[in-house]
This record gives C-alpha cells, sequence and structure tokens, in this order.
C-alpha cells in the first residue's frame, strides 16, 4: 500500500488522486486559520516556492478539530490562506485528522508515521508527514517544528 492509493476533496470540491503527485516529494499537512501555529503558511509557501521546481508539492488540509480553529467555509479558508499569507499550494477540504470521521489518507499516515511514544493521534494543528517520491511515508514532524527545520530533510528526498 501507498499514500497513492488515496484521493481527497480539493477545496473547490474537486476529487484528487494522490497518485497525480507521483515522482514528487510530499509534506502533508493539517493547518487551521486561527492558530497560533498559523504564520506557518508563510514558511510553507516559501518552501514550496524554493523548491516546487526539484520535485517538491506541498498539501495543506484544514481541520477544525482542535479548538475550533478553522471554523470557516472552504472560500474562507482558500481567501484567508491567499490573501494573508500567498499561498500557491494544493488546498483540500476540511476533514477530520482523529476519531471516528478520520480522513482514510489520515487513517493511513498516523499508521504509517506515529507521533510521540507510539501514538497515532494527531496532537495539533501543523502535523507534517513527508512522503518520498515512491508514496512512502517517511517521518512525523510536531505542529512545533517550523517548516524551515525540515528542510534538509527533504532536500535530501528531492
Amino acid at each position: 500500500m501507498s499514500i497513492y492509493e488515496f484521493s481527497a476533496t480539493d477545496i473547490r470540491g474537486q476529487e484528487i488522486s494522490l497518485a497525480d503527485f507521483q515522482d514528487k516529494v510530499l509534506l502533508i499537512v493539517n493547518t487551521a486559520s486561527k492558530c497560533g501555529f498559523t504564520p506557518q503558511f508563510e514558511g510553507l509557501e516559501s518552501l514550496y516556492k524554493e523548491l516546487e521546481g526539484e520535485g517538491l508539492m506541498i498539501l495543506g488540509f484544514p481541520c477544525n478539530q482542535f479548538g475550533s480553529q478553522d471554523p470557516g467555509s472552504e472560500g474562507q479558508i482558500e481567501e484567508f490562506c491567499q490573501l494573508n499569507y500567498g499561498v500557491s499550494f494544493p488546498m483540500f477540504s476540511k476533514i477530520e485528522v482523529n476519531g471516528s470521521g478520520t480522513h482514510p489518507l489520515y487513517k493511513y499516515l498516523k499508521k504509517e508515521a506515529k507521533g510521540l511514544l507510539g501514538s497515532q493521534a494527531i496532537k495539533w494543528n501543523f502535523t507534517k508527514f513527508l512522503v518520498d517520491k515512491e508514496g512512502a511515508v517517511v517521518k512525523r514532524y510536531a505542529s512545533t517544528d517550523k517548516p524551515e527545520s525540515i528542510k534538509a530533510d527533504i532536500q535530501k528526498l528531492l
């Protein structure tokens, strides 16, 4: 099994197969618009602009499960990300990353790269998963890990 067997709905309502991202290094992030970590959008966009040409793709998945920090509609989220951070990487529809409604992609990501002390649960917004060009989950990063701090790990996979 690989990440390419999953699909997700983008922020405009179109179903996207993750197979569309084969041969790319992926950084998959659960995001929120009203979170203390929201400024990480700036670092994510900077990484994306710098490394997109080398094969990096960042996929943002808004989530409202942590402190209701992304309550808006998909249109409001998209507008916020573009106006405030110039986000140009793909954003997807709001999903759940924990509990009975967990999106199948996140069930897979959490199983492949566990968190602290072997926990599968996502602890907060801006948890990041690094996926290699073959679709294998390589590493999980905490919310506190800033995008620029994982640049070297991304570059090793490009």
